[in-house]
């Protein structure tokens, strides 16, 4: 084989070897890029599992802050019922010892 088929053979085989070099440079880039998009999905969709989870907690949180709420109402509308209902059964007691206190008062002047 003369000298310039051989020059030609290797200058064909660094063209082929730049041409696979420059191939996979690209197929890296490409792959790179997907790999950027799939990890941006990856962080929305956690970010957005992490926001849904969050409102979930708040509206639970809210849910049991309104039911203790109300129970604390009913409890103090009870406790009021029954002060309410204990000074009502009073009245007539302390109106007699009110009186026996001002009757008292009124023969001790005298």
């Amino acid at each position: 084989m003369p000298d310039t088929q051989v020059l030609e053979r290797i200058k064909e085989a660094e063209r082929e070897a730049d041409e696979i070099v420059a191939e996979a440079r690209e197929e890296a880039d490409e792959i790179r890029e997907q790999a950027r998009q799939e990890a941006d999905e990856i962080r929305e969709q956690a970010r957005q599992e992490a926001e849904e989870a969050a409102e979930e907690r708040l509206a639970d949180a809210r849910e049991e802050i309104d039911e203790e709420r109300e129970r604390i109402l009913e409890e103090g509308s009870e406790e009021r019922e029954a002060l309410v209902s204990s000074a009502e059964e009073r009245i007539d007691e302390v109106v007699d010892h009110v009186v026996d206190l001002f009757e008292e008062a009124v023969h001790a002047q005298t």
